[in-house]
Order: C-alpha cells, then sequence, then structure tokens
C-alpha cells in the first residue's frame, strides 16, 4: 500500500465522516430534509416503479434480443440516413408518455444494439421531452405561447443536441460505422410486420397504465384516462397473443396470467395496481423460467434493472433530500428558488435551467409546478428554460447516462441541455416577458 494509490479513499473516507460527524440532525430542516428524502423515493416506488419503469424494461431487453442488430443500425445507426435517423429521434416522444427515468432502459436498448450517439441522443432528450398531454396541458394552464415554443423547442432541441453530440465524438462515430460495415448481416427469424404488433403491444401498455388523469373531466383526454385500464388489458392480451403466434409462447401460461390478473381485479376492483401488479409478477414468473428465447428476453430485462434501479433510487432520495416534493421543503429553502427566477437575466435564466436539470419532474408534474412559481414572480423566460430542461434530465437520470455514455459524454449531454435552455429563455423572455 502507497499513500499515492490510496489518499483518494482516505479522503473520501474522512470527508463522509467528518460530514455525518457534525451532522445537525437536530435541525428542524434537516429532519424534513431526510424524510422528504423518503417521501419522494416512496412515490416513486408507488408511481413509477411498476407502471412505467418495468414495461420499459422489458420493452428494452425486447429490443436486445428480438430486434436484430442491423435493424436498429439501419434506422438509427452511424451510417443511417440522417433524415430519417433524427426524425424518428426527434418525434419519438409524442408517442412515449415517460419521464426522465423511463426513457433510460429505452436508450440504452437502441445504443447497445448499435444506434448511433446522435440519434441516441436525441431520442434521450425528445423521449420525456416531446409528451404531447403535457404540451397540451402546458399550453391551456400557462398560456399558448409557453406550450408552442415548448414543442417547437423540444423538437429542435433533439436534433441540435444530437448533432452536436456526433460532431464532438465524431471520431468514435466513425470507428463505429467502420466496425458496423463489417459485421454479417442477421439472419431474420420473424417478419417486421410481426415484431412491430409485438413492440406496439408493449409501448401500449405502458402509455395507457401511466395515463395520468386531466385537469378537466371532458374531452377526449378525459375519454382515454376513463378507459385506460380497458386500454391496458386490451393491449397486454394483444401482447399475449403475439407470444403465442409468433414466439413460442404457451397458450396455457398467456391463459394464467390472464386469469391472475382477472382475480386480483375481482378482489380489489377499485385498486388497479394490485392486478397489474399480479400480471407483472405471474408474467415474469413464467418468462424467466423460458429456456428459449423468452428466457433470454426476460434475463436481458433483468439485466437493465440490475443496473439502472439502484441509481435511480440513490438520485430520488438525494433529490428529494435537497429539493423536497412539490410544495415540500428540502435543504434547499423554496423562496430561495422561486427568488431567483424572477424577472429575464442571465442568471435566472441559467438557475432555472440547472434547477430543472437537477430536480426530478414526473410526467406532468412539471405545469401546476411552474404555476405556482409563476404566480410567485417567475419570469416567462425562466418558465420555458425550466420546461426545457426539466422533464428530460433529472439527478438520477444523469447517474444511469453516466453509466451508459461515460462521465464525458454525460457531462457533455447535460451541458448542452443547460446551456440551449439558458439561451432559449433569454430569448422567448425578450419577446414575450
Amino acid at each position: 500500500m502507497t499513500w499515492k494509490t490510496e489518499w483518494k479513499a482516505l479522503a473520501v473516507g474522512v470527508v463522509g465522516f467528518l460530514s455525518i460527524f457534525f451532522l445537525p440532525i437536530e435541525t428542524g430542516r434537516v429532519q424534513g430534509a431526510i424524510l422528504e428524502a423518503f417521501h419522494l423515493a416512496k412515490w416513486y416506488a408507488q408511481e413509477h416503479v411498476l407502471l412505467c419503469l418495468i414495461p420499459a424494461f422489458f420493452i428494452a431487453g425486447a429490443i436486445g434480443v428480438f430486434l436484430s442488430q442491423a435493424a436498429v443500425m439501419k434506422y438509427l445507426g452511424a451510417k443511417a440516413n440522417k433524415v430519417l435517423a433524427y426524425g424518428v429521434a426527434s418525434v419519438s416522444g409524442t408517442l412515449l408518455a415517460v419521464c426522465s427515468c423511463t426513457v433510460l432502459p429505452l436508450f440504452a436498448g437502441i445504443y447497445r444494439m448499435g444506434a448511433g450517439l446522435g440519434p441516441a441522443t436525441a431520442f434521450l432528450y425528445s423521449g420525456p421531452a416531446i409528451n404531447v398531454l403535457a404540451i397540451v396541458l402546458t399550453a391551456r394552464v400557462l398560456g399558448l405561447e409557453l406550450g408552442i415554443a415548448r414543442a417547437v423547442g423540444a423538437i429542435l432541441f433533439s436534433i441540435v443536441i444530437g448533432l452536436v453530440m456526433h460532431v464532438l465524438f465524431l471520431k468514435e462515430e466513425r470507428a463505429k460505422a467502420a466496425a458496423q460495415m463489417v459485421l454479417p448481416e442477421a439472419e431474420v427469424t420473424r417478419p417486421l410486420w410481426q415484431n412491430a404488433v409485438f413492440f406496439a403491444s408493449m409501448v401500449g401498455i405502458l402509455v395507457f397504465a401511466t395515463w395520468g388523469e386531466p385537469a378537466e373531466a371532458t374531452g377526449v383526454w378525459a375519454v382515454l384516462w376513463q378507459v385506460k385500464w380497458l386500454a391496458t388489458a386490451a393491449f397486454g392480451l394483444a401482447l399475449g397473443t403475439s407470444l403465442v403466434l409468433w414466439f413460442g409462447f404457451a397458450v396455457k401460461k398467456v391463459a394464467i396470467v390472464a386469469a391472475v390478473v382477472a382475480l386480483a381485479a375481482t378482489l380489489a376492483p377499485d385498486m388497479p395496481l394490485i392486478p397489474f401488479s399480479a400480471g407483472v409478477v405471474a408474467f415474469s414468473y413464467f418468462t424467466s423460467r423460458d429456456k428459449g428465447e423468452i428466457g433470454t428476453w426476460f434475463g436481458t430485462s433483468w439485466d437493465f434493472a440490475k443496473q439502472i434501479l439502484p441509481l435511480l433510487f440513490i438520485g430520488v432520495l438525494v433529490a428529494g433530500a435537497l429539493l423536497g416534493r412539490p410544495g415540500h421543503e428540502g435543504l434547499i429553502p423554496s423562496e430561495w428558488v422561486s427568488g431567483l427566477v424572477g424577472g429575464n437575466s442571465f442568471a435566472a435564466n441559467l438557475f432555472a435551467s440547472v434547477v430543472g436539470a437537477f430536480m426530478y419532474f414526473a410526467t406532468l408534474t412539471e405545469v401546476p409546478i411552474l404555476q405556482g412559481l409563476i404566480g410567485a414572480g417567475m419570469g416567462k423566460g425562466p418558465a420555458l428554460a425550466l420546461l426545457l430542461a426539466g422533464p428530460a434530465l433529472s439527478l438520477p437520470n444523469m447517474l444511469v447516462i453516466r453509466t451508459i455514455l461515460g462521465t464525458k459524454k454525460t457531462v457533455v449531454f447535460v451541458s448542452l441541455v443547460v446551456v440551449m435552455a439558458t439561451a432559449s429563455g433569454m430569448l422567448f423572455g425578450a419577446f414575450f416577458d
């Protein structure tokens, strides 16, 4: 052992020990921050893990097992048609009502299957940023100009960020493209349309299971909210049917899963999370015991879960302790935040972008939060900056991205989002504030 190799570990240990030794646990704010960390983690577990992340893990696993690498590279690879690749990636969020954490397994799946860095990061940003319902809600609650600016800004952001990431890491992308050119053509085991039905059924489950209650009780969004669980069940039936017809999954296994869901729904008719959870458990049991590609699918999905979930919960705990839940206090007083985002200065826009980037926003929650901040004096420029940076990033999201892209690419990606959100906020505020 030498000091040259061990001093970093010693420094971390000393800092950790002193932090605990002098922790002002007796103060009300610290106690409240600790509670907020666990409140946010509990809420995250209840609202997002089962309904959002588990379907996303299965989709990501399916990308790695059932989609050929050649198919991914054809549309999103380093040598793919750029207009097609960035066009597909930039509007993906219109189909996926996901948050900054739920998009991570999907991003990891396509990136590891050979998608180029540019299209992959465009998808990573656009997935949670371009949510049709969130944009409509923004326009209705915060004003038409903010809704339009958010929609246009999010699409442009995803394309620009992807292109800049591609250019900055062009040497690596060229090496990846060269390596992909010598890969053998993958054997096609089933037609494209069968895979499309299979993936569409899983995306349908993800979208409708997480469909949020609209602010108004009438209109198309309200109708979809009322039938969300019927739609989820229909997509689940489509998933089971496709597995039986094209993937060799036993009919009796699908029937047992359906029976478990129906029984749970009968016993707990007012608690849809119970039959959904029962179905997930039964489906996971049968897929995990399969000896063929279905079992490989479950194993790949489980690998994503093991990699991503621990980091997400660590990030949620830290975010909850620092900023608290909406309407609750963390270590950082909310009046500091509201006091620093007034007007349209560079500092206000930058602060809104940075806070938005690190704070965790569940899908649609950013709108009522911003409504309260605007009422407290927040400028329209910082409001747009937070809308463009917040839903697409969060501290838990950054921790996971780092394990996929590495520290350097993650820092560049986050910096691009913050810088562009800040500039967009200042420009928007100059015209509309």
